[in-house]
């Protein structure tokens, strides 16, 4: 009897890793087909398997025997899919790296199985704390079983793998989590916190010398850092302090859920509206999806009080990891912590759901109650995007954009209408529709899907196709004033200053000092990147100026 119940256990909890894996293993679901930056594939694997994982952790409780715990468990399944996910991960990107397979973006050679290299650098520095942290564990024991040595080679082969990827992502976010990380990893285990208590009892002026060296090459680190892409740099330090301004505005409400974007755009508007900024802030600015800072971001959509309190549960959740000796579990995510501050992983589906699987670690002990509770909440929300994940609307709408694209504009806005009520979220989606109908003459159409773009992006070409709208209905003032927006929003692009030089041009709103102020911005001012179309741009004003005489 005592058998069939701990095969029973062994069946139930093998079940569970299962499902953890193939949840946890949506990061190798790759968005093959899909628009760019778009995540319903992996939303759509998640919807599928969550509600495996769910049914496997209740199904687990009925059948596990008295003397194993599901949630000591679950916390080592975890750890331990991950390392694995990990280790492929770094796989993938040495072949890359070698020209062994390709890549999911034309402009880098390696980006695993993500769309870009700085989401999948951060993926792996939020594994390599885990790998040294087991590691450490196993290497202490002086009598181990032959599945922990199998699994002491692992973790150590795994950081060999993530070692030798994660200097080729160029993230200087993956780095630092990588390091701090795996520095408090290190720390815990050899107990750091007594030992410099006591040092500084036993020897103070040392310990004061030894702060004083370690801030320096803090310092010196960060500098390094700072210019090995010093523009990049400045670019997020410049996002940082617009997204700091709309804080500003609305401190407690925030702006709403996918709001961001354009709470951004109307504070960078009104910053370089009122002048008075550098050219290196006019160079580096940008119209971005994201703050480059989850924090940042968090207080833009939800309010400061939101952010608070998303912190103060996440830091119980460690207190309680750290206090249940689970260093793993706690120091990924003390890394992704690390990495939200100078980056977006919170967009992306993976570090979501991965992020939810390392809190429940921490957290859940020894109590079912804890467990179930998580995969109750895993289960419903599983349930609510496999009813709104979007991902045949999406399948759909990369098929109509061969449509967009090669101008069969009638075709596109057909698919597009049709896909509207699902996709209205979708900023690019929201774009191209507004467009094909601004080239299918149909102008207030347009300006209503492009106002709805304009909130969930701050792109300034939204504002110029409007402006093109109300032109082509000569409705010149309104014109001026969607250009000037566009203007004030990125005062370093070209583009709606050209526009604006036409528009002066036209025979009812003709002003030729301003022809020649915006025509004389278009052949002077440098452009980020020299292209054809700038030249063309120049050529055409020059004829522009002798066409009025100017």
């Amino acid at each position: 009897m005592k058998k069939i119940i701990e095969l029973r256990t062994y069946l139930a909890y093998s079940l569970v890793v299962i499902a953890i894996a193939l949840v946890l293993g949506g990061v190798c679901v790759e968005n093959t087909g899909l628009p760019a930056g778009e995540m319903a594939a992996q939303w759509d694997w998640f919807a599928k398997t969550g509600i495996l994982f769910t049914v496997s952790v209740y199904l687990a409780f009925i059948v596990y025997s008295k003397e194993r715990n599901l949630s000591v468990d679950f916390y080592l399944a975890v750890v331990w899919v991950l390392i694995l996910l990990g280790a492929w991960e770094a796989f993938v990107g040495i072949r890359q790296l070698y020209g062994f397979s390709y890549s999911n973006h034309s402009l880098y050679k390696m980006t695993g199985s993500f769309f870009n290299p700085g989401p999948y650098s951060g993926y792996l520095a939020m594994v390599f704390p885990l790998c040294l942290s087991e590691w450490l564990r196993l290497k202490e024991k002086s009598k181990r079983m032959w599945f922990e040595t199998g699994q002491l080679y692992i973790a150590g082969s795994t950081m060999v793998l993530i070692l030798c990827v994660l200097p080729a992502g160029m993230s200087r976010s993956a780095w630092l989590a990588t390091f701090l990380s795996s520095l408090w990893v290190w720390g815990m285990h050899c107990g750091w916190l007594s030992k410099c208590k006591r040092l500084w009892k036993e020897h103070p002026k040392r310990m004061v010398g030894l702060c004083v060296l370690a801030l320096f090459c803090v310092l010196l680190a960060m500098g390094g850092t700072f210019y090995l892409k010093k523009d990049s740099a400045n670019g997020r330090l410049f996002m940082w302090k617009i997204s700091c301004k709309a804080i500003a505005q609305q401190p407690i409400t925030g702006y709403g859920q996918g709001r961001f974007a354009e709470a951004y755009g109307t504070a960078q508007e009104a910053y370089f509206a009122k002048g008075g900024y550098s050219e290196q802030e006019e160079l580096v600015a940008g119209s971005p999806e994201y703050a480059f800072n989850e924090y940042l971001q968090l207080a833009v959509e939800h309010g400061i009080p939101v952010l608070l309190c998303v912190l103060l549960f996440i830091g119980f959740c460690l207190w309680r990891g750290i206090a249940q000796g689970r260093v793993g579990t706690c120091s990924a995510v003390f890394s992704l912590l690390v990495f939200a501050f100078s980056s977006y992983p919170m967009q992306l589906p993976i570090f979501i759901i991965t992020f939810a699987f390392l809190l429940a670690a921490c957290v859940v002990g020894r109590s079912r109650i804890a467990l179930g509770v998580f995969a109750l909440v895993i289960g419903l929300a599983a349930t609510v995007y496999y009813r709104q994940n979007g991902y045949e609307a999406s399948n759909e709408w990369a098929r109509s954009r061969m449509l967009y694209h090669s101008g069969a504009y009638d075709g596109a806005k057909a698919q597009y209408t049709k896909l509207y009520p699902e996709l209205k979220t979708r900023p690019t989606f929201l774009f191209e529709y507004g467009h094909c109908l601004h080239k299918l003459n149909e102008y207030e159409a347009s300006n209503k899907i492009l106002k709805e773009a304009a909130t969930r992006s701050c792109d300034p070409m939204i504002f110029n196709i409007i402006a093109k709208n109300e032109q082509l209905q000569g409705r010149y003032a309104s014109a001026e004033g969607w250009l000037k927006r566009s203007v004030n929003l990125l005062p370093g692009r070209i583009y709606p200053y050209y526009l604006l030089a036409k528009l002066y041009a036209e025979p009812t709103f003709y002003q030729p000092e301003k022809i020649k102020q915006m025509a004389t911005v278009v052949l002077t001012k440098e452009p980020k990147v020299q292209s054809t179309a700038v030249k063309e741009m120049r050529e055409e004003m020059k004829k522009l100026l002798k066409d009025v005489g100017i």
